[in-house]
């Protein structure tokens, strides 16, 4: 399942071609994805002008001037890519590039008058495509009770101590409650509590004073939540802007993990003489080092 920093720069690549363009055609090459698509989604969408491509948590936002937003999630295989007029665009993400898995075509007229197209592929179809009115987006299913960006300036140490008070399980799984973080992954999840020199076996709640406030350690991993996210995020914007990656993918699937998937590893903590052990919680593979994460 992509994280965060992949629909991040995915939303950063497909940003310049969508943005301010006419949608003219809605091809569905087939009736659904892993949910049926809206009801008369290609007639609701054609002739619109995307406002603005956004991204909340997992998903990608298409706003549409007319006041609805279409709701994109990659699922497990989706990927996009761009053809201006009938040659290889700016930007590609493609897992696979057999046309028989491209599913949803974007036919647009682009604000500088050129023709392009936004090609939606996903062999196995556990993507979606779902339509909300703007004004009710905050109370879709995918959204509601939905917790703060792991981006910017609306997560700080104190949401943190708020999602995390009184909660009787691991920090590990805490930390990929959505109503806690919205987007935060295995992965990230994983780098964060390294950096922070936390346990994943840790109660969450022993971040949190009796007072209901940030501990030290909530601030410290407040502080490196932020960063592993704006890290990962800058990696795939590079590979954005220079295409080093002749095949397709994303600077973001190049990053260099500290602890994800680096079982039996040494750490790498200057300080630190301990092994990346891997263990399962809730179905869940988990890497941290138990020597210097506590």
């Amino acid at each position: 399942m992509p994280e965060l920093p992949e629909v991040e720069t995915v939303r950063l690549g497909l940003a310049p071609v969508m943005e301010d363009a006419i949608v003219t055609r809605l091809q569905l090459n087939r009736a659904d994805l892993r949910f049926p698509f809206p009801e008369h989604f290609s007639k609701r969408v054609e002739g619109e002008r995307i406002v603005s491509l956004g991204r909340r948590a997992k998903y990608l936002l298409v706003d549409l001037q007319c006041g609805e937003v279409i709701i994109m999630h990659l699922g497990m295989s989706g990927s996009f890519r761009t053809l201006s007029g009938d040659m290889p665009g700016d930007f590609h993400h493609a897992r696979t590039r057999h046309e028989t898995h491209d599913h949803v075509i974007f036919h647009l007229r682009c604000a500088d008058g050129q023709t392009a197209k936004v090609i939606y592929n996903d062999p196995r179809r556990f993507g979606f495509m779902l339509m909300s009115q703007r004004n009710q987006l905050d109370e879709h299913p995918s959204f509601k009770d939905m917790g703060v960006e792991p981006v910017g300036n609306a997560l700080d140490a104190q949401e943190l101590a708020t999602g995390l008070s009184g909660r009787q399980t691991n920090l590990k799984a805490a930390l990929l409650d959505q109503k806690v973080i919205a987007g935060l992954g295995n992965i990230y999840v994983c780098e964060a509590l390294w950096r922070a020199d936390l346990s994943p076996r840790r109660m969450a709640k022993t971040l949190v004073l009796k007072s209901g406030k940030p501990s030290q350690r909530a601030e410290r991993l407040t502080e490196t939540i932020k960063q592993v996210i704006a890290e990962a995020i800058e990696a795939g914007g590079s590979s954005l802007r220079d295409h080093a990656q002749t095949d397709g993918s994303l600077g973001y699937f190049q990053h260099s993990f500290a602890v994800y998937d680096q079982e039996d590893k040494k750490c790498r903590k200057d300080d630190c003489s301990g092994t990346i052990q891997r263990i399962v919680q809730s179905g869940r593979s988990t890497f941290y080092c138990p020597r210097c994460q506590k």
